[in-house]
């Protein structure tokens, strides 16, 4: 009788299989309707599939919170939204159906988190620049009031005087390409060589009214007042040797005067001259153009350059050195 009611026992025993999380759990459980303690029984049952239940809840919420973490870490480091499907995967495991969404809405989800973090991280970013940016407004302001402020002057560089060397290098790198007896340097102001004085048609077609020799002199370019006597020409004469210890500072002043008073008289042309054009007459002209026309030396040696080869001795230009620099501190510019 024993033996017939446990083959009746194990013949009506249904087994009962349980999910979680890693893998399956076999429970197997008897009819308890067999048995004489049912109620029990079923209380027992019901108290271990919550537990099991409990557990599988736990885990899922634990994977959520790390899927979680990883996507705001993946958004904070700017991870490309197709990156989003394991954690969209956990979402559809832990949501109803009905909470689904199109990888579209998904990938613009993931995108907006990125932005609000990244958002916040430029912003903390701005603030920090723009607190910089104002502490450097202000410590310029503060060197801006040690600074002494001119108002309505304009600060000039000091001039410095061109040297020896620096003035024949400018004198032999600007050269023009032709060379010839008569040139017009300045307006109405010529500058020639005594073949071009001595050709008094030439001067007369040319409209020349006054003529200045600085190579005047018996041995040198012997033209004169009588020279010209029955033209319309006005002579002024300067015997001065082309030699670097001959003083020619001391014709500066008269000679720039003149021709200043002759350019100021309508109609009237002035020619300058020596024995060849380069030297002694190109040195008066300069006095004059940094006398009466505010020149530097500098300038003024371009100007007339542009127009005629010149080439001063090294004593003509020592003495329009002498003369730059007293000019330039009469005018306050030294």
């Amino acid at each position: 009788m024993r033996n017939v009611a446990k083959q009746k026992i194990l013949h009506h025993a249904r087994p009962l299989y349980f999910l979680s999380l890693k893998s399956f759990l076999y429970i197997p459980a008897f009819d308890l309707n067999i048995l004489p303690i049912r109620r029990l029984s079923q209380s027992f049952l019901s108290a271990t599939r919550l537990c099991q239940f409990a557990t599988l809840a736990l885990a899922l919420m634990a994977a959520l919170a790390q899927a979680d973490a990883q996507k705001l870490k993946r958004a904070r480091c700017g991870v490309h939204p197709r990156n989003c499907c394991f954690i969209s995967f956990l979402q559809r495991s832990a949501h109803p159906v009905s909470t689904l969404q199109s990888p579209q809405k998904q990938h613009q989800v993931c995108r907006d988190r990125r932005l609000e973090a990244g958002s916040t991280h430029c912003l903390s970013e701005k603030t920090t620049a723009w607190a910089g940016s104002l502490s450097r407004m202000d410590s310029l302001q503060k060197q801006d009031l040690r600074r002494p402020k001119i108002h309505g002057a304009v600060q000039v560089s000091p001039y410095q005087p061109p040297t020896l060397a620096s003035l024949q290098r400018l004198l032999w790198v600007r050269r023009t390409t032709t060379l010839t007896h008569i040139n017009e340097v300045w307006p109405n102001l010529f500058l020639g060589d005594a073949y071009a004085a001595r050709d008094k048609s030439r001067l007369i077609q040319l409209g020349i009214t006054h003529v200045v020799n600085v190579a005047a002199g018996k041995f040198q370019v012997d033209t004169g007042a009588k020279f010209y006597r029955g033209t319309p020409l006005e002579y002024y004469g300067i015997e001065a040797d082309d030699n670097p210890f001959f003083d020619l500072s001391v014709y500066f002043l008269p000679v720039a005067r003149y021709i200043r008073d002759a350019l100021n008289t309508p109609r009237s042309r002035v020619l300058v001259h020596c024995a060849m054009g380069v030297s002694r007459s190109a040195t008066v002209v300069l006095a004059f153009l940094m006398i009466c026309e505010n020149m530097t030396l500098v300038d003024a040696i371009q100007t007339v350059q542009a127009h005629r080869d010149i080439c001063p001795n090294s004593g003509f230009l020592r003495q329009l050195q002498v003369l730059d620099n007293r000019l330039r501190r009469e005018s306050g510019r030294l």
